[in-house]
């Protein structure tokens, strides 16, 4: 997928590094890249995570590394008057350079060399509190509390997210296209979605559409769409008291048996399965 490059440089302004909180009613797709490293905490909100070819639902609590240059996005949708909530902290290789020099930053060096495929960490109550401490922080104390949290995480157990390397190649006309592809789908997924429909939109014949989304996405057009169809029915089942039937249909799907094959393979689990292993 050819994603948006990403300027932290303008604005971090004079800091060495850029760290934010940022709350929105929900987490908009968009598909970008940047030569930063990037922590991201998810303070609130559910959706779904893509990081390089990777499809995964996210929820309150997620807490992702990425390398640099991979191109991901969290996006999710709108729920109630509850805003979307995230703390993003970015930083460079010339900024944590110096500090993988001593032999005590191995463990950092090693966990900073695997980002390159992304990094899922299980949540940390102690671990967030000095997350959220250094966006509040200033001056030197704020290095040293970043230094501090990837010595932690470094000696964390942790989860690659990509099943393998991801080469982005920049194209600005690749990046209007799928972008333009993936706001579509994800604002109109719980609808019938003809394949002419979707290919009309970026200006190609059906089948070139197929052979630009494989190659942009690493999967096809019906399976990209089934993932998001399923995330939401996820999120439907533990969420709300809504019969399985229901949910399969205001996700997109014209037959119950269909979304049960297709969630069976997704989640290697059934729906109603889902719904109670995850409802405490």
């Amino acid at each position: 997928m050819k994603a948006i490059l990403e300027d932290i440089k303008t604005n971090q302004g004079t800091s060495s590094f850029h760290a934010f909180r940022y709350q929105v009613p929900y987490f908009q797709f968009k598909w970008h890249y940047h030569p930063e490293f990037e922590l991201t905490y998810i303070v609130k909100g559910n959706g779904y995570r893509i990081v390089g070819n990777s499809y995964e639902s996210f929820s309150d609590g997620d807490l992702v590394l990425l390398g640099s240059n991979l191109p991901h996005t969290w996006s999710g949708k709108a729920d109630g008057d509850v805003n979307s909530d995230a703390i993003v902290i970015q930083f460079s290789s010339e900024f944590i350079s110096p500090f993988l020099e001593f032999n005590e930053s191995l463990l950092i060096k090693k966990m900073l060399e695997n980002s390159f495929r992304g990094i899922n960490f299980e949540y940390d109550e102690q671990l967030i509190s000095k997350i959220i401490e250094l966006n509040e922080t200033n001056g030197v104390d704020r290095i040293l509390k970043l230094i501090t949290i990837l010595d932690i995480l470094s000696k964390k157990q942790f989860k690659l997210i990509a099943p393998n390397t991801f080469h982005n190649v920049v194209s600005k006309k690749s990046e209007v296209r799928i972008n333009k592809v993936c706001l579509f789908i994800q604002n109109n997924f719980q609808n019938k979605i003809y394949l002419k429909e979707v290919a009309e939109l970026i200006y190609l014949t059906e089948s070139n559409f197929c052979k630009f989304f494989k190659k942009a996405t690493g999967k096809t057009y019906s399976d990209y769409l089934n993932e998001i169809r399923i995330n939401e029915a996820c999120r439907l089942l533990i969420q709300s008291d809504k019969t399985v039937s229901q949910i399969s249909f205001e996700c997109g799907f014209e037959t119950l048996s269909y979304f049960n094959r297709v969630f069976l393979k997704k989640k290697e689990i059934t729906p109603s399965v889902y719904r109670t292993y995850n409802i405490v």
